[in-house]
C-alpha cells in the first residue's frame, strides 16, 4: 500500500442505500463494474469528506475513485493513522477549502479492497462471509488495512467451518500475521498437542484394530492398514508396530502359561472352562498377532520382530509340546496355522533379503521354530490342503535360511530337516537341493593357500 498521484480515474456516482452488509453482498464485485453507492453511506459524493483513489499495480485498468467518510475509515487502524492530525496536515496540502481529503492506495485488485472498504460501513458482518476461500481474501485485505473488527470475524468462521488442503495452506500463510490471542483457535486445530500426537493416534488405532473381538474388527484392520500405508514417517510406524507386537505376543504366552499352569482351586470343571478360554483368547490373540506381523513385513519394519521371534525358544518348546496333545489341539485347532503363518511371514522376509537379520538370529529361528513346524507336519493328520502348502513353503524358506548359514551349523540342521522328505522324491526336490548344495560346498577342494 502506498500513496501516488492519479494517472487516470473513474468517478462513481450514488444511487442506492445500502448501510448494512447483507447475503446479497457475499459475492465480491467485478473489477469492471463499479461499486454501487451508498446514500449517506459507502460512495456516498454528497456527504463524503474523503476521497480515495484506488490504483492497480501492476497497472491494468483505470483507477477507482470512492467517496468515503472519515467516521468509518477509523475502524481501519491504516486509515485512522492517516487520517491523524500529523497526516492531515500534509495530505491536506494537496486539497482546496471544502474540498473532500484526497488519499491514494495501490491495490494488485480492486475487488476484495473495495469489498472490505464497503465493510467499513457494516453494523455487523452477518452474511459477508459464505465460504473459507472468501473469508481468507477478505482477512488477507482486512490485515493490510488493520480493520480489527473484520479481522476477529473472519477468523472466528475460520475456526468454525471445515477447510479443503488448499484452504489449509492458505490458513497456514496468514496465521503468522495474527496475533497469539486471534491465532491461538486455528494453531490448535493446526498443530498436534504433543510432540508424539502422531504416534499417539497410531497407537490408538493399531490396539483398537487389535484389541478385541469387535464384529467389525475385519473392516476396521482394513481402514487401519490403509492408514499405516499412506503414513510417511517409517520409524513412528515401525515404533508403534514393534510395541503392540511386543504386548500381543506377550498376552499369547501369558495364556498359553495360564493354560499349562491352571489354577487348582475351586470346582474342577470351573477350572477346565477357564483352560479352554485360555485357549479360545490365545487363538484370538493370535489372529491379531498375525496381522501385525504381516503389517510389519508389508511395510518393511520387520527386523526387530524377526530379532524377537527368534528369541522365542520357551515359548516355541510350549507350542511344540501343546500341539502334540490331542486335547490342546482339539480346543484350539486353528492355532498351528496362526503360529506357522507368523514364522513363515518373518521367515520369507529374512530369506528374500527384505530384513538383513544376523547369522545368530537366522540360526535361532530355525533352531527354535524347526521342531514347532516338524510336529504340525507329524501330529496334524490328515493335512489340510491349505496347510500343507503352507508347511511346504515354510519348509522351503527354513531349508533357503539354513543356506546362509555356516556349513557346521547347516549340517546339523538339515539332519533334522529329514522328515520334509517323502516316499516320491519329486515331492521334496526342495530338500534334494539343499542337501546338493551342501556337499557341493563340502567337497569343494582348498587352495594351498587356505581358500576355496
Amino acid at each position: 500500500m502506498q500513496s501516488a498521484a492519479p494517472k487516470k480515474r473513474q468517478r462513481l456516482g450514488s444511487s442506492s442505500n445500502l448501510t448494512r452488509i447483507s447475503s446479497s453482498s457475499s459475492s465480491p464485485p467485478s473489477d469492471d463494474e463499479p461499486p454501487v453507492p451508498s446514500a449517506g453511506g459507502f460512495n456516498d459524493s454528497s456527504t463524503s469528506d474523503v476521497l480515495l483513489l484506488l490504483h492497480l499495480d501492476p497497472p491494468s485498468a483505470p483507477s477507482i475513485d470512492l467517496r468515503l467518510h472519515s467516521s468509518a475509515l477509523r475502524r481501519s487502524r491504516y486509515f485512522s493513522a492517516l487520517l491523524s492530525d500529523r497526516w492531515r496536515r500534509h495530505t491536506d496540502e494537496s486539497s482546496g477549502d471544502g474540498d473532500p481529503l484526497r488519499l491514494n492506495l495501490t491495490v494488485p485488485a480492486f475487488d476484495t479492497h473495495v469489498r472490505v472498504l464497503r465493510l467499513l460501513y457494516a453494523v455487523d458482518f452477518s452474511g459477508a462471509i459464505s465460504c473459507p476461500s472468501e473469508a481468507l481474501s477478505i482477512l488477507t485485505v482486512a490485515l493490510e488495512l488493520l480493520f480489527d473488527e473484520l479481522i476477529a470475524a473472519c477468523v472466528r468462521y475460520l475456526e468454525a467451518v471445515p477447510w479443503t488442503e488448499e484452504e489449509e495452506r492458505a490458513v497456514l500463510s496468514v496465521v503468522p500475521f495474527l496475533g497469539p490471542d486471534e491465532s491461538a483457535e486455528l494453531l490448535a486445530r493446526l498443530s498436534p498437542h504433543g510432540a508424539d500426537a502422531a504416534e499417539e493416534m497410531l497407537l490408538g488405532l493399531v490396539h483398537a484394530a487389535t484389541g478385541g473381538s469387535d464384529p467389525k474388527v475385519a473392516t476396521i484392520k482394513a481402514f487401519v492398514a490403509r492408514v499405516l500405508r499412506d503414513f510417511s514417517p517409517r520409524d513412528s510406524v515401525r515404533r508403534v508396530l514393534v510395541r503392540v507386537f511386543v504386548l500381543s505376543l506377550t498376552k499369547v504366552k501369558e495364556l498359553l502359561e495360564a493354560y499349562w499352569s491352571p489354577d487348582v482351586r475351586g470346582d474342577r470343571d470351573e477350572a477346565e472352562a477357564k483352560q479352554r478360554l485360555n485357549l479360545h483368547s490365545a487363538v484370538a490373540k493370535g489372529r491379531h498377532l498375525l496381522w501385525l506381523v504381516e503389517r510389519m513385513v508389508e511395510m518393511g519394519v520387520a527386523g526387530e520382530a524377526v530379532n524377537e521371534w527368534s528369541e522365542q525358544g520357551a515359548f516355541a518348546a510350549d507350542l511344540e509340546k501343546g500341539f502334540k496333545d490331542d486335547a490342546f489341539r482339539n480346543i484350539a485347532p486353528g492355532l498351528p496355522t496362526i503360529m506357522m503363518r507368523c514364522t513363515c511371514r518373518l521367515a520369507n522376509a529374512v530369506a528374500s533379503g527384505e530384513i538383513l537379520a544376523a547369522r545368530q538370529v537366522r540360526l535361532k529361528l530355525i533352531r527354535d521354530w524347526l521342531p514347532v513346524l516338524k510336529v504340525c507336519r507329524d501330529n496334524v493328520s490328515p493335512i489340510p490342503s491349505g496347510q500343507k502348502l503352507l508347511y511346504q513353503e515354510l519348509e522351503e524358506t527354513f531349508l533357503r535360511i539354513i543356506s546362509t548359514l555356516p556349513m557346521s551349523d547347516a549340517q546339523k540342521l538339515l539332519q533334522e530337516c529329514l522328515t520334509f522328505s517323502s516316499r516320491n522324491v519329486e515331492d521334496c526336490q526342495h530338500l534334494v537341493l539343499a542337501f546338493n548344495t551342501w556337499f557341493r560346498r563340502a567337497n569343494r577342494v582348498p587352495n594351498d593357500d587356505g581358500n576355496t
